[in-house]
């Protein structure tokens, strides 16, 4: 055989085996649009493309993905990539004023990021005002090899499973007249499974139902559901009668089998779970997402309801047609099975997967905490002083003439300070603080200032001095390893002997337990602004964040790159 046809034969076998990088483009287009829901009139939302939930965008590992962003809607946007790391890319993150400022009605903004270093599914979020409740969809992250590189058995289908909530009324306008009285959001109209709350909801004086997600299965197949919590401030238990699960990922990273016949997700967290079809074909079976409220008292105001979607198997008679089968599900505070399971995750060891650095350069004790803090002149229906949230009583406030990223990069000074404690100003029982403790916190914006490639250490620690609940913290830009969890006051003595440094999960957001810890480790290699902040929409803008400024590598590769030219200005 001729040499060119020997290289040809050779080329064919290294894409097959080994796949290639592609660049995959995307236009959002984000703008207005009437959708009727819950037997309501026509509502008014903003979406992508005119979509809820919106586009998916599917690629494979190694693949750049480019994403042109059309701002038609009447608000200032945002899109940031859960969980996508971002290295070379940092000014593509998304968050409002931490990388970037607002992409302005009627201008636009390119994405560009490579999809390196992650397999299974993330997802895509509006990172301005309360716009995420619409402004959402999946991320699928194949191997590069395609579905012969799961390191599990090859699923038949895949089909993706997208928890959300649902206002009748502008959210928007909610989240600013939240913002004015310093109150709390008031709680969702319903959930949705797919953008659709199911049919358990009724229309009063009609024969009409809400609109239901049905998902059609072949017998004895297996499933990959792709399970993501893109809720607002609502965290989820998702079950399918008759079917068990096993899970496979979580947060773009794989687990060891695990098998359960629940899955709990927090807002920000996503989960890879296989179901084999191998119930009763001739009957019908509902899906269910029902709220997990871990707040005592509930100082966040949920919707004691559920949201359904039903699973019919292909070519059942017309008795499947009957009413579908309901799950069992937990109760709405059952903190032992959300516990469980979010104890029960493991990664699954693999080569060249990362190991959990064992030398720690900076380790932290952050409380996390409800609060109150002083009405800021902004807020003309405020009455005194304002629900607040805040990390080592620091309760963050966003810059608004110029993005923490940029004021980094071009050494701004005045925008933040580099003070962000590394334990909190006062130690006391933070599972059961003194009752005439006082539980006032103050405004600013304090980082902290890591050098690149520093393993970090932190111990969140949830207090109990308004309310205890799970808080579910999301940290830009890094995977952390999570080392150990529990109820109470961390002590580091007895709380060593329990971490796992072998193969804890790996995840990009954590459900905190209430009233209680955990510990995560980490290693900054990504230079940049990388904000942690709980995941509840409600709790972000009261200040439940601090920001991580990772310094400069020691490279051209590991230092922050200038910002790309369409970099929307304030």
């Amino acid at each position: 055989m001729a040499p060119c046809c020997w290289l040809l034969l050779l080329a064919l076998a290294l894409v097959a085996c080994c796949g290639h990088a592609a660049t995959v483009e995307r236009t959002f287009d984000v703008g207005n649009f009437s959708i009727n829901q819950l037997c309501q009139p026509a509502t008014v939302i903003t979406a992508v493309n005119g979509q809820l939930p919106g586009p998916t965008i599917r690629v494979h590992e190694g693949d750049t993905v480019v994403v042109h962003v059309i701002n038609n809607s009447p608000y200032n946007i945002t899109v940031h990539w859960h969980g996508l790391f971002q290295r070379g890319s940092q000014w593509a993150d998304g968050p409002e004023m931490v990388t970037q400022c607002p992409i302005r009605p009627g201008s636009r903004y390119t994405y560009r990021y490579n999809a390196t270093g992650q397999e299974g599914t993330l997802w895509w979020h509006a990172h301005s005002s309360m716009l995420r409740a619409t402004v959402h969809g999946a991320i699928v992250i194949k191997p590069r090899s395609g579905d012969q590189g799961y390191p599990f058995p090859k699923p038949d289908k895949e089909e993706i499973i997208l928890l959300g909530e649902w206002w009748n009324r502008n959210v928007f306008d909610l989240d600013r007249e939240a913002f004015l009285t310093g109150i709390l959001v008031d709680r969702a109209d319903a959930y949705t499974i797919n953008g659709k709350p199911g049919d358990m909801h009724k229309c009063p004086g009609s024969n009409r139902k809400p609109r239901t997600f049905k998902l059609k299965v072949q017998s004895r197949s297996t499933y990959l559901l792709r399970i993501i919590n893109a809720a607002v401030n609502t965290p989820m238990f998702f079950k399918i009668a008759g079917h068990n699960f096993t899970v496979v990922g979580a947060d773009a990273s794989y687990t060891t089998p695990y098998e359960t016949d629940v899955v709990v997700v927090a807002p920000g967290q996503t989960v890879d779970a296989l179901m084999v079809a191998g119930a009763a074909p001739s009957r019908r079976y509902y899906m269910v997402a029902s709220p997990y409220n871990s707040a005592r008292p509930s100082n966040q105001p949920f919707r004691k309801a559920t949201a359904t979607a039903v699973l019919e198997y292909a070519g059942a008679n017309r008795r499947a047609a009957r009413r579908p089968l309901l799950p069992r599900m937990p109760r709405f505070k059952d903190t032992a099975t959300a516990h469980r399971f979010f104890t029960s995750l493991t990664a699954l060891a693999r080569p060249g997967q990362p190991t959990v650095p064992l030398a720690v350069d900076t380790r932290m004790f952050v409380t996390v905490a409800l609060g109150f803090a002083d009405c800021r002149p902004e807020q003309t229906r405020c009455m005194d002083q304002v629900f607040a949230g805040s990390m080592n009583n620091a309760s963050f406030v966003l810059p608004t003439t110029i993005s923490l990223l940029e004021a980094h990069f071009r050494n701004v000074t005045g925008v933040y300070t580099r003070d962000f404690p590394d334990r909190p100003p006062l130690e006391f029982n933070y599972a059961r603080p003194p009752s005439n403790m006082g539980v006032t916190t103050t405004k600013s914006t304090k980082v902290k200032t890591v050098r690149y490639n520093a393993t970090v250490e932190v111990v969140l620690q949830n207090t109990a001095l308004v309310a205890r609940e799970s808080h579910p913290m999301h940290l830009h830009g890094h995977n952390f390893f999570v080392l150990a969890q529990g109820f109470g006051n961390f002590h580091q003595d007895t709380a060593e002997k329990r971490y796992n440094l072998v193969n804890p999960q790996e995840r990009n957001t954590l459900a905190v337990p209430p009233g209680g810890w955990a510990v995560i480790r980490f290693v900054a290699n990504n230079p940049g602004m990388w904000i942690m902040h709980c995941h509840f929409d409600a709790h972000l803008p009261i200040g439940l964040a601090m920001v991580f400024e990772v310094q400069d590598g020691p490279t051209q590769d590991t230092a922050l790159p200038p910002p790309p030219a369409d970099l929307p200005q304030c």
